[in-house]
This record gives C-alpha cells, structure tokens and sequence, in this order.
C-alpha cells in the first residue's frame, strides 16, 4: 500500500466556519492540541481569511446554514479558482441531504453534528489533509509547471498505461522541438519564452483531443506526443505555428519534428522516442524541412556508425587506418619543385572495405575521437619523416591537420613537442593546417593557442579559406604562416569571372600579410597556369599527382631529389 507523505510532526493550521459559539468551541478544544486553529462566524469572514492566508490553510471545516453568506455560496466561489480550491473543505452538517449537493460542489468529507466523537472528527481531519496533500504533490511532479503537460516520467508511465490497456492499437511517436529558443529567451526575456512554451503546449493539446494522445514536456523547448498513427501529423505543425503567429512579438519561431512511426512498436517505449529526437535532431540547420521520419536507412546508418567508432581502437592498433602523402609543389620558379606533403587519412576496414574519410572524419569529430585520430595521423607523419631524413637524406614538411577540438585541449602544446621530440624532429617539419571554420568558434581560445604553437616555431595554415564568412575579420588578429584557398574556388576559375576574381582578391590579402598561398584540388594545366600566374606559390592536386601510399611517395623523392639538390627550396623559406 502506498505510504502518505502526511507528516505528523508539523503544525498545520486549520479554519472553523460556523456560526455558533460552542460548535466553535468544540472543534476548536478538538483539533487544538495538534493544529492552529482560526474561527470565522460567516462565508464573508471566511473568503477573507481564506484569500489572505491561502498558502498557510491546510484545511476548512465548514458549516453550510450561516448568515450573510452560507457555506454553499463559499463552496461555489472557492470552487471557480485553481488556488483556493486546493485547500481541502469538510463540510459540518447535521442534514443527510446535503451530502450530494456538497460534494458537487468540492466538498472532501462530512461530520455530522453533534459533534460527540472526537476520535473520529480528528481521523477524518487527518485523512483529509493527508489526501489532499499526496495529491498536491503528485500534481506537482506529474505536471510540468509552465504548460501543464505531462513531466518526462508521468508522461511514460501514462503511455504505458495506454499501450497496455490496448495492445493492437498504432501510435506514433512524436518529438518537437523549438529551434533556437535560447536566443528566443535572451532576446526577448523569460516571460516570452514561457509564453511561447504555453503557446505550443495549447495548440498540442487542443490538437491531441482530435487526434487521440497524449503529451509531455520532457525538458527546455522539447515536447514528446504519443498519438494515434496518422499518414501525417503536418496539422500538429501547422497549430502551432499558427499559435506561434498570434504572439505579436516579430520573434521568428519554428518548430520541427521527429517522428517514429508506429510500424516500430515492438521497440521499447523510451527507444522509440529516442529515435524520434535523433530524426528531431536531424533537422538542425535544415530550413527547408520540419519534419523528418525515424526509418530503417537512419537505424542502419547508426548502426554503421556505432560500428566505426567501436572499431577505432583496433584500427590504430593494427593500422587498418593509414596515412597517405600528397605532394605539394613550389610552382613559381621555371620548373615546379616539390617543397612538402599532405598527411591524408584512409581507412581500410577488415570487414566493411575501404571507408571513405567524409565518412569517419565529421562522426569522429561529433564525439570528440577525432583527438585520437589527429594524434594518430601526427605520430605517423613525423615517423614517416624521420624515415625519410634517415633513408633517402631529405626533409619534406608534412601538413597535419588539427581540429578544433584540438585546439581547446590543454596538452596540445605538450603532446605535438613530445612527438617531434620521440623522432628528433623540429616544428619546422610539422606544418599544422587549422580549418577557417574553427577560428570562428572562439577567437579568443584560438588566438591564444596559435600564438603558443607560433612561439614554439611552428608554421600555421589556415586551410578551406574562403570557405566561411569571417574569414577578412580573422586575419586582422590571428596571425597565420599561409593561405590554404578553399577547393570551391578551384573547380570554377577557368568558367567562373566571379571565382577568378575572387583569387585574385585573396592573392592581394596574401600579398599584403606578407604569406604565400595554397591550392589544392588543382586537376588540369589551365587551372595550375592561371594560379600560378595569379600568384599562388604552392599548388596540390591531382595535375601533380593524388594522394599515394608513403612507399610511392618516396619515389617521387628519388624522383625528385636531382631538382631538390640543384635549386630547389624548401616552399617557406
């Protein structure tokens, strides 16, 4: 049996309305010795009371024949306000008749006079108190506060309850979310952001009571809706949104959802409306759809995913992930000359086949692996420059990449010294490519980690330039060591006036920063020759050659090393 949360150690109080002296003096010799007692003679005392002191009532006990106002007119008003309701009323009566009409009217119990069995009067103050009380409590925690929803842990027990009760019936499940609603609460305030809360919570239940389901309000903006299988829950959308529109307040708002279809009900009931955040979730940044589908293409890419990540261990350990070379080349001499290298990462799975780095690269760095992948490809590039300074007595600079995540680890400076010190090589051997996106994220931490890795001598490129919208900002503050041109610009130089004269935009910045420029992606002659002629200095790409195995790039040392012997010069110097 359920244990009531009714605490016998605290002192409540409690309110007699009656209208005669010695009622009142009875009651009151009663229920003083273990409640604070206050009397009123009349409904009109007693609304007065009531409403000064509602917080603090525990309960009323209330006679229904008084003067001025009686105790049925009390118990219609106190009825009409969700506040004062709450307070418990046992009505005092000696009319047997009366019952019924009082308990329409929200009465909890009866005493009957005369009052002759104080045992029993202090038991039904005590049950009283106590049912409303649990009950209280339970509302509380079963609702969520600001939209009065289902909490996460009601919300799942009450699907339950309708699975249960009824088995063969279909149900979607249903996650919506409000994109960007933090910045709905920073720039609007709080009280908009719960009104906007309230605004969707209305239109999912008036929706709901058509539609057959229930709701809840897990947490922040999201929303979990379990209703019956429908081709499409589009109204749902257009409800809120609807109610989003009559808020007056200019706030852009939208809502997307995620939905599990009902054809996945063998699925455990919290699983199933995890897939339905991950379709949700699936939506950011997406302005041209609102609502995506949970289906067996998303389950098996996650399942692939999930394999990857739980192979990664093993594919450093056994080195099924490779790093392979692509040259780069100095170009504004008579004669290109190789001046450094590419680190590039491929993953040749025992199982699964080659795995392509578009796939593994973005999953890695969604969950923080792409750490390990970078410490990876570092160790193996200064060991394959040490290699080659060893057999073939040549130094060739190798492009690392390091992330942004990276570049927020405090054992960054730590760990790329202690590689090149394992190999006995120096920050000139090491060239570290750092994505235009990443300084983006937080200027701030960048430019304080760019200036640690430059003061240890290493060359900084800031790679895919171009590719983002702040690019012009960030040059005036982080310093770099070179250009990486973003591929885009390449693929279209030779069609595209716009992109050629983007390049030789980019060319004039470089010019004034005093840096030299790279371009990758470079696949004919027309390209190399007008990049060349527009100034670029070093140029990578399929013209030249692809990305190779480190044996094959040793040949293209031996190949190279007469040119590198006879003027050729490193790319930096």
């Amino acid at each position: 049996m359920r244990q009531s949360a009714y605490n016998n150690n605290i002192r409540r109080t409690i309110l007699i309305v009656e209208d005669e002296y010695i009622n009142q003096q009875i009651l009151g010799n009663i229920a003083g010795e273990q409640y604070d007692v206050l009397y009123a003679n009349n409904g009109l005392e007693a609304l007065e009371i009531i409403r000064s002191l509602k917080t603090r009532l525990s309960l009323i006990l209330l006679d229904l024949i008084m003067p001025g106002m009686n105790g049925y007119e009390l118990l219609e008003i106190l009825g009409k306000s969700d506040t004062l309701s709450r307070i418990p009323v046992i009505v005092l009566t000696g009319e047997k008749s009366a019952e019924l009409k009082s308990f329409q009217l929200g009465a909890v119990d009866f005493i009957t006079k005369p009052f002759d069995m104080p045992d029993i009067i202090m038991a039904r103050i005590r049950r009283s108190i106590a049912l409303s009380e649990d009950t209280y409590i339970i509302q509380t925690t079963q609702l969520d506060e600001v939209t009065q929803l289902y909490t996460r842990e009601y919300f799942f027990t009450y699907a339950r309850q309708q699975t249960d009760l009824d088995p063969d019936r279909v149900r979607d499940a249903l996650v919506l979310n409000i994109s960007h609603f933090h910045l709905v609460n920073e720039m609007y305030g709080r009280d908009f952001g719960d009104t906007v809360l309230r605004a969707a919570a209305g239109a999912i239940s008036e929706y709901l009571r058509q539609a057959g389901g229930i709701a809840g309000r897990p947490e922040g903006d999201t929303f979990y809706v379990f209703a019956d299988h429908r081709d499409s829950h589009a109204p749902l959308l257009e409800a809120i949104e609807s109610a989003f529109s009559g808020l007056g307040s200019g706030a852009r708002l939208r809502i997307r959802m995620g939905v599990c279809p009902g054809d996945g009900a063998a699925v455990e009931l919290e699983h199933r409306f995890d897939r339905a955040a991950r379709a949700c979730h699936s939506l950011r940044n997406n302005y041209l759809e609102n609502v995506a589908f949970f289906s067996n293409e998303m389950h098996e890419r996650e399942l692939y995913s999930e394999r990857l990540i739980a192979d990664v261990d093993d594919a450093i350990g056994q080195r099924h992930l490779q790093v392979w070379y692509q040259p780069k080349y100095a170009v504004q001499g008579s004669e290109p000359v190789l001046g450094s290298a590419e680190a590039l990462i491929r993953w040749e799975h025992p199982q699964l086949g080659t795995i392509r780095p578009g796939t593994f690269i973005p999953l890695f760095e969604a969950n923080g692996l792409v750490r390990r992948l970078d410490r990876y490809v570092w160790t193996m590039a200064a060991e394959q420059i040490r290699s080659w300074k060893d057999t073939l007595g040549v130094s060739v600079p190798v492009s690392v990449n390091v992330s942004r995540v990276d570049l927020f680890d405090p054992l960054l400076e730590e760990t790329l010294l202690g590689i090149l010190g394992e190999y006995g090589l120096t920050p000139e051997d090491l060239l570290l490519e750092i994505t235009e996106s990443a300084y983006t994220d937080n200027s701030g931490q960048v430019l304080r980690a760019v200036e640690m890795l430059r003061r240890d001598g290493f060359k900084i490129e800031m790679d895919d330039f171009g590719s983002g919208y702040s690019s012009l900002n960030m040059l005036r503050s982080i310093p770099v060591d070179a250009i990486k041109l973003d591929m885009k610009f390449i693929c279209n130089i030779t069609t595209s006036g716009v992109d050629r004269q983007l390049v030789h935009l980019i060319m004039e910045i470089a010019k004034f920063m005093g840096v030299p420029v790279v371009a990758e992606g470079v696949e004919n002659r027309e390209q190399m020759e007008f990049l060349k002629d527009a100034g670029v200095d070093i140029i990578q790409g399929y013209y030249f050659s692809k990305p190779v195995t480190p044996q094959r790039f040793s040949e293209i040392i031996k190949e190279a090393q007469a040119a590198l012997r006879n003027g050729g010069q490193n790319a930096y110097d």
